[in-house]
């Protein structure tokens, strides 16, 4: 079974906790929650159009409810953007989200802002901790399953003047080496998988090795423009370490392994950015700036149309295991 795009392969090697499963999860309604990378989405889209092209009678309900700017934390810099209002807080809406999505399962990719772009300190790693047990706790309250997505990478090669050395008091910039400290909080959430069995998908170092390896070739390489937000192939990155973990795969350009996959993904795109802010609206947030959703049970009835079109895409032909 061909489950593994080829970056991953050195990572399964060396981390036996990787392993592939033939199945998609028992679990219906798969929620995910995370900062502005998450909100942005492609990363949640290919994977729900791996498995409608793999799966397309499986009938998954994949929510992407991520929030930009938004910490698990509660912890937000002085003057973030400019002042005009500090950073979102998972826990003023956990709450509102999990009694109204009614999840079965939850991704939860935390930590690119919870650091607030400061170098390391222990005062903000145990905020980061005791946010991270605190959701734990709220979702196994509700009796739902956790996984939890290791941060994304920090990359200030293609920012490189717009960062900041250490030892300074303050950081109105970025810290140079911000990706240290992600990889602190990565090694943390690491740890608990073996002390105190957690579900965790290493998205950090799919993403370290993928660009180490591009580098390699290409020195000027980043997946992102910011630093901070991957584009299309660092999102398939992320992608990655999940498609592995349900026996499903990409292409080795990152796109979806069937005949009609370009044409899956694009309704799978449209859909989640239907379902997206609609249910932003619905939750509730306090992060000005985001659009509006359509009322909920409008933006329902355009995902289900746009969800039969993409099933039937996956119908015609069966995907390609080249």
């Amino acid at each position: 079974m061909k489950c593994l795009l080829p970056w991953a392969v050195g990572l399964l090697l060396s981390n036996p906790f990787i392993l592939c499963s033939a199945e998609l999860p028992a679990e219906n309604r798969i929620l995910f929650l995370g900062d502005s990378i998450t909100h942005g989405g492609r990363y949640v889209a290919l994977i729900e159009a791996a498995s409608i092209a793999a799966h397309p009678d499986e009938k998954k309900i994949f929510l992407n409810l991520g929030l930009s700017s938004e910490t698990v934390s509660g912890l937000s810099e002085e003057g973030h953007a400019g002042g005009k209002f500090p950073r979102p807080d998972l826990h003023e809406r956990l709450d509102r989200i999990l009694t109204k999505t009614q999840p079965e399962l939850v991704f939860a990719c935390y930590g690119m802002n919870d650091g607030i772009y400061f170098p390391l300190s222990g005062e903000r790693t145990r905020a980061y901790q005791d946010g991270m047990v605190r959701f734990r706790e709220k979702v196994a309250a509700v009796g739902a399953r956790i996984i939890h997505l290791t941060p994304p990478v920090f990359d200030p090669l293609p920012i490189a003047e717009r960062v900041l050395p250490a030892g300074l008091e303050a950081y109105p910039k970025p810290f140079e080496g911000y990706n240290s400290v992600l990889d602190h909080y990565s090694e943390w959430l690491m740890s608990r998988r073996k002390a105190e069995a957690w579900e965790v998908l290493d998205v950090h170092e799919a993403m370290t090795n993928a660009l180490d390896a591009r580098r390699s070739q290409n020195p000027e390489f980043s997946f992102s423009r910011d630093g901070v937000h991957p584009g299309d192939e660092g999102h398939a990155v992320m992608a990655g370490p999940i498609l592995d973990h349900w026996g499903l795969h990409l292409t080795a350009e990152g796109g979806i392994d069937h005949p009609k996959g370009k044409e899956i993904l694009q309704l799978v795109l449209k859909k989640q950015d239907l379902l997206h802010h609609a249910w932003l609206s619905e939750t509730g947030h306090k992060r000005p700036g985001v659009k509006p959703g359509l009322p909920l049970e409008e933006a329902e009835a355009e995902a289900a149309k746009l969800d039969a079109a993409a099933r039937r895409l996956a119908l015609e032909k069966e995907p390609s295991r080249n």
